[in-house]
């Protein structure tokens, strides 16, 4: 979700790239939810973070408390904020709802900052 705001809101201001400590898929209520609101996120995938050099990256935002796990050379980016968001996997649509939400807000504070 924080991918899709991320292309949608930085349109024309940043690039975006997406990775974890594993590669995976989109869960497909975090699909849904963001297909409610006009952001189209069905071919976007995550790829492992060992396919990307940290020098490469001015920012770096980890979803749901996960900056512990990073190597240090990914903390120690310009811009470093580890946002602690629930994990709504496994959880009630309220759930997505609720952190797709809180992921556009601080994706849009995100996008004014690296202006």
């Amino acid at each position: 979700m924080a991918e899709g705001f991320a292309k949608t809101i930085g349109a024309g201001k940043i690039a975006v790239t997406s990775s974890g400590l594993e590669s995976s898929k989109v869960h497909p209520t975090a699909i849904q939810v963001m297909s409610e609101i006009g952001i189209d996120i069905t071919d976007q995938t995550s790829n492992p973070l060992s396919d990307f050099n940290a020098e490469d990256y001015d920012a770096v935002i980890s979803l749901c408390g996960c900056g512990v796990n990073l190597p240090e050379a990914w903390v120690l980016r310009e811009v470093f904020q580890d946002w602690q968001l629930d994990d709504p996997d496994g959880q009630p649509i309220e759930t997505f709802h609720r952190v797709r939400d809180e992921i556009k807000e601080r994706v849009e504070k995100l996008v004014d900052s690296l202006q």
